[in-house]
């Protein structure tokens, strides 16, 4: 059954390693070839018909709020929850799955910058094998060695991880989109109330029940001065010439 889409973009970290530049600005609002990160993954829900969005927030959230505010509206609505002491990426999904309820989810790290079709994602979300929980987006990592890692197995099914090591078995990294439906939101709440993190507490717990889908597309961590730089070159190529 095709359940309509909802999607938490996490959107409420500090942007410590992108200091000074998120001294005054959230790092969700940091803009690439001139658009805050967090209209490009808006606009990208938006065509994928997503039907409602949730944003979190904590640091600087005024300004995320005043952002939204500004938003000029569309058909899918836009909200956002702040957080007085951060929950972690597994813990606000959980404090917000009542949001997910009759629907297909899709957990964001809004600190990713992209321009890949995420309409492709959700189909293989639909076609994954029968024991998967959800659906991780991975990509091809220049610097494989900075990032969490994943090795498949024939079916695209993740078989081991291996978290910024030196010497990595491949340059297959995990994306932070994530696509899941009900049966996830079940088994972290069995996995119990003390679960805050996704990447190291929920993903080591369901190796062999993690589909993948793999883009091609450009995608880019933002997490980083050397990367942000790469990325308003990348993008800012797009854009037509000045007059």
């Amino acid at each position: 059954m095709n359940y309509p889409i909802r999607a938490l973009l996490l959107a409420a970290g500090l942007g410590t390693r992108l200091r000074p530049l998120t001294n005054h600005t959230p790092k969700c609002l940091v803009p690439i070839a001139g658009k805050p990160l967090l209209a490009r993954w808006l606009e990208q829900l938006e065509s994928l018909s997503c039907q409602a969005a949730m944003v979190n927030t904590h640091y600087l959230a005024e300004q995320v709020v005043a952002f939204l505010k500004k938003r000029q509206a569309g058909d899918m609505s836009v909200k956002h929850v702040y957080e007085p002491e951060l929950l972690g990426t597994a813990g606000t999904l959980l404090a917000n799955q009542s949001f997910f309820a009759g629907c297909t989810g899709i957990l964001i790290h809004a600190d990713n910058a992209t321009d890949t079709d995420f309409r492709c994602l959700i189909k293989a979300h639909r076609e994954r094998p029968s024991q998967c929980l959800l659906t991780m987006l991975t990509f091809s990592s220049k610097t494989p060695s900075q990032c969490g890692i994943v090795e498949t197995d024939s079916d695209g099914v993740v078989k081991s991880f291996h978290e910024k090591v030196s010497n990595p078995p491949c340059n297959r990294a995990n994306g932070a989109v994530y696509v899941f439906d009900q049966e996830l939101i079940e088994e972290l709440v069995a996995l119990g109330p003390r679960i805050s993190d996704f990447s190291t507490q929920v993903l080591p717990a369901l190796v062999g029940r993690i589909h993948t889908w793999h883009t091609n597309a450009r995608y880019l961590d933002i997490g980083t001065p050397d990367n942000l730089r790469e990325a308003q070159m990348i993008w800012s190529s797009d854009l037509p010439p000045a007059r």
